[in-house]
């Protein structure tokens, strides 16, 4: 008992300094491709202390409790995903509850952004709910293929299949991987899929009304999905980790290789994403499931 509850708390700091750590080390990796010096790995860390001791601006009760819900949404959907070992909620519901869980953090984002009435906010919503048609056809398809060939739900007993270097990624399930590994980038909206928060078009959308600790509290939210969406790539496909330390060195080759796509690749247009999303993801995820369901 003391143990599950010291893995509550444990996980989601974890999963912070993570993901802070991650976008710290992405805008640095970002910078170098670039041919530029790029600020300190620790930045974002910096960036959190000095919001947090600003003052925000509210919109209302809908806007604050949007991104407290996302952020809910995201701490309570980390203890879901085993991380080296650590898993506080393992036997609740598996990849099904994961997949529920997820839609609690775009659905807040959007209620607060709501509140805001920015039309930036607006566009910025609009594209990311488009954009996230375009890749959980593809999302939805590797998990199924996963779930039919291990024969579970279960995150855990997914992992635990992986064993003795049993990955998924080199097994019949490898179109899953690469399709999962296709449409990341779009989950993580990194170029090219920074659609929903270009700056340069619409002055990072959604997070543009966010200020001073509101800001903190996105950023803390970005992180944390980071951290959710690797992990479970890792968890799904590299067997996860027998240790926390051998899980986050699967988690930064990951990492780095989304970046380097983020630092080489221009930005999509939002049609251009979409026929993109719902071609060459589906047709490796679906050809990935008509193949586990045959040899099954």
């Amino acid at each position: 008992m003391v143990i599950n509850i010291l893995e509550i708390i444990i996980s989601p700091v974890l999963a912070f300094i993570i993901g802070i750590f991650f976008m710290g080390l992405f805008r640095k990796i970002t910078a170098r491709l670039h041919w530029r010096y790029g600020p300190p790995v620790i930045q974002p860390f910096l960036d959190l202390i000095k919001l947090f001791h600003q003052q925000g601006f509210s919109h209302g009760p809908v806007f604050d409790l949007g991104i407290i819900m996302a952020l809910a949404g995201s701490i309570v959907l980390i203890l879901f995903i085993p991380f080296g070992g650590i898993c506080p909620i393992s036997n609740s519901g598996g990849l099904l509850v994961i997949i529920y869980i997820m839609l609690f953090a775009p659905l807040g984002i959007a209620l607060s952004g709501g509140e805001a009435a920015n039309p930036n906010i607006s566009i910025g919503i609009s594209r990311k709910l488009i954009l996230a048609l375009g890749y959980e056809v593809s999302f939805l398809l590797a998990l199924l293929a996963l779930m039919t060939y291990y024969n579970t739900i279960s995150l855990v007993d997914i992992v635990e299949a992986q064993d003795n270097y049993k990955w998924a990624l080199f097994s019949p399930l490898a179109l899953s991987g690469i399709a999962y590994f296709i449409i990341m980038p779009a989950m993580l909206g990194i170029r090219p899929f920074d659609i929903a928060g270009a700056p340069q078009e619409i002055s990072t959308g959604p997070a543009i009304e966010y200020g001073g600790k509101y800001l903190g509290l996105f950023n803390i939210w970005h992180a944390l999905s980071m951290f959710v969406y690797i992990a479970l790539f890792v968890d799904l496909f590299l067997g996860g980790g027998s240790n926390p330390l051998t899980f986050f060195i699967k988690m930064l080759v990951v990492f780095i290789l989304l970046t380097f796509i983020h630092g080489v690749f221009p930005r999509f247009r939002i049609e251009q994403a979409i026929k993109y999303l719902w071609k060459w993801p589906v047709i490796i995820s679906l050809s990935g499931l008509i193949l586990i369901t045959v040899i099954r």
